[in-house]
């Protein structure tokens, strides 16, 4: 595993530097910077999304078959590191991380052509629906039926923890076509457009005062089964295919290493109850230190990872090591930041994190989200495979215990 960056690598690092000083407004790094979420609001996050297509930057995991840049594992890195750094916008990844890839890898030519140019452009945003309310971390028993109708299903049954419907105007879902044999081998995966008749979304407000998360219902919804990605029943396939992506694709340690920056510059602000600066007290700089340790083990892991994967490699049951990592060292930030802030964590004001509110917040900004963080974060090691989940992967199917 090399560390040192090519003169290439450099030159692309100085290009995306720039790029990020010319196109990322203060108006849009400001908007960013007041989320506490794990996505910006879809106003900014959208208008974000709309530049890097125009660039086309947006699908930067893609492969230039697919319409993508083709960046190398390294140069993803770079563009995610950076894009950190900067404060640039949480994007909504559902449509380019996630989605588009399935359809890449299983679709059909026709769903080729209509879905990645509108992906790689932002036309479309797109929510998850796989959760239900008697189905999360064991996904195999979802209940949500798909009835054949000649050349369409009826969709009738819930998804809930369903991040952005609200605002989302496509869903890729799992649906269960059959009841027979295996849980899993009845499975199939759909892609529903939202407007769809029957089709009713209801919000999940989190503790955190956002507004992210909804339990959406699906009533009679027809849908054609041209809809379809992959053979009916072998959806399961597709579902394992997409969570190795939405759990090992994902370069946590850049925003955590972002984070981390976040606490140390508060610490170097806020002062102790003797008057000191926070940062020079042995005991926060003690947390704040092993904290940077842990975030450098993750990178480490990550770029092992990262070199395994330039070889053609998927991430497999090793992508479960980043989502138990960047889940739990995240929240370990979000903690140290809210000592760090201290009384000013008290104030609970949702509304000031709406961009373009005029409610003053009382207290200084660099306070004004780390009660919200706290909270939202509280989740991250729920979603996306709870991090008992992902400990069992581990030991299944990588340690073979």
């Amino acid at each position: 595993m090399h560390l040192k960056l090519s003169t290439e690598d450099e030159a692309f690092q100085r290009e995306v530097q720039n790029f990020l000083e010319t196109e990322l407004t203060p108006e849009i790094r400001k908007n960013a910077s007041i989320q506490a979420s794990v996505r910006t609001d879809p106003e900014t996050a959208g208008e974000w999304a709309r530049i890097l297509g125009r660039n086309g930057w947006l699908a930067y995991t893609w492969p230039k078959t697919m319409g993508g840049p083709g960046w190398d594992v390294v140069k993803r890195y770079i563009f995610e590191s950076e894009c950190a750094l900067a404060g640039a916008p949480l994007l909504n990844s559902m449509g380019f991380r996630m989605i588009g890839p399935i359809i890449g890898k299983f679709g059909t030519q026709a769903q080729k052509d209509f879905y990645l140019p509108r992906i790689r452009m932002h036309e479309d945003s797109w929510c998850q629906g796989y959760s239900e309310p008697g189905a999360g971390s064991d996904l195999a028993s979802l209940q949500m039926r798909a009835t054949s109708d000649g050349d369409d299903y009826i969709l009738n049954g819930t998804k809930i923890w369903t991040t952005g419907a609200h605002y989302a105007n496509r869903c890729f879902c799992l649906v269960r076509t059959s009841s027979d044999g295996k849980k899993q081998e009845g499975i199939s995966f759909v892609l529903i457009d939202m407007d769809t008749p029957g089709v009713t979304v209801q919000p999940i407000i989190m503790i955190s005062g956002d507004h992210e998360l909804n339990q959406v219902f699906f009533d009679d919804v027809r849908i054609p089964k041209t809809n379809r990605i992959g053979p009916e029943n072998e959806g399961w396939t597709v579902a394992k295919y997409l969570l190795e992506f939405e759990r090992g694709a994902i370069a946590y340690t850049p925003t955590l290493k972002a984070g981390l920056q976040n606490v140390q510059e508060i610490a170097s602000i806020e002062s102790s109850g003797t008057g000191e600066r926070l940062i020079d007290m042995p005991g926060f700089e003690k947390r704040l230190r092993e904290l940077e340790i842990k975030v450098m083990a993750a990178e480490y892991t990550e770029k092992r990872q990262m070199s395994a994967l330039s070889t053609g490699q998927n991430p497999g049951a090793k992508s479960s090591i980043y989502k138990l990592m960047g889940s739990e060292i995240g929240q370990e930030i979000t903690e140290l930041r809210m000592e760090a802030v201290g009384h000013h964590a008290l104030p609970f004001l949702p509304e000031t994190r709406i961009p373009g509110n005029n409610t003053a917040f009382p207290g200084p900004d660099h306070a004004k989200t780390a009660t919200a963080k706290y909270l939202n974060g509280r989740a991250s090691t729920i979603y996306a495979g709870s991090s008992e989940v992902q400990r069992t992967i581990l030991a299944k199917q990588v340690l073979k215990l």
